[in-house]
């Protein structure tokens, strides 16, 4: 939920073949993400060494590959178009009709998703436009009205499909949400929500930022523990092609 200022990938002769690593101004030490498929990312605060980034990756190597193992396991090689999708959020259960068809083109209805398209990559990448337009639909609103309710000023909602941020506040007063939080429960969305508001006054993870989110969610920790483990519910064609 960080803003990063660069994304640079290591490929070294440490025990972890290769790691991303994102610059982060708002970090204050040395994290180490494993995602989804067992990508690993290493966030880091500006001024660090990559000599330090990488004995860093060093000490923490069994974790790392423990976190690989378990994370790759929630992998599948090829994404498929599902029957039927489940939005956590809302509460929806949407049946999802695919056609072949030398047309490309999308219908929405209340219980149903109807796409043609030639192939499996056009069908997928027509079930994507549909989840942005869906979360904008549904999320940008939701964060509006809370907004108002926790008297903050909001200046901006972008909708994005992201791979590893669940959201994002820039300095602007603009926050960032991914179209995937759609798949999350809606106490677990809100709290993504109450945490990027917070950094409308807060623009870092200090003490007193913390203090804001825990003001307007006492649950925030279990919430946060929630949405880290939420990637495993973002089904494959989200990302996979």
């Amino acid at each position: 939920m960080t803003s990063a200022s660069q994304l640079s990938l290591f490929d070294s002769s440490s025990p972890v073949d290769s790691f991303a690593v994102r610059v982060s101004p708002r970090a204050r030490r040395l994290t180490v993400r494993v995602h989804i498929g067992g990508r690993v990312e290493v966030v880091v605060p500006q001024g660090v060494t990559p000599n330090t980034v990488r004995a860093f990756v060093t000490r923490n190597t069994s974790w790392i590959d423990r976190k690989v193992a378990q994370m790759g396991c929630h992998a599948t090689p090829v994404a498929a178009i599902p029957a039927a999708i489940a939005l956590a959020s809302t509460g929806e259960h949407l049946q999802v009709q695919w056609r072949h068809s030398e047309r490309r083109s999308l219908r929405c209805g209340p219980s149903e998703i109807c796409i043609e398209a030639r192939d499996l990559h056009g069908a997928i990448g027509l079930m994507r436009e549909w989840l942005l337009i869906a979360a904008r639909e549904r999320l940008s609103p939701r964060l509006a009205e809370l907004a108002q309710e926790l008297g903050m000023s909001l200046k901006g909602v972008t909708i994005r499909r992201q791979r590893t941020r669940w959201g994002s506040c820039s300095s602007r007063g603009k926050i960032s949400l991914n179209c995937s939080l759609l798949f999350m429960p809606p106490e677990v969305v809100r709290y993504l929500m109450v945490h990027e508001l917070s950094h409308l006054q807060h623009m870092n993870h200090s003490e007193a930022f913390w203090r804001a989110v825990e003001r307007h969610e006492p649950n925030f920790r279990h919430l946060d523990r929630q949405l880290t483990a939420g990637w495993r519910s973002v089904p494959d064609w989200v990302f996979k092609s």
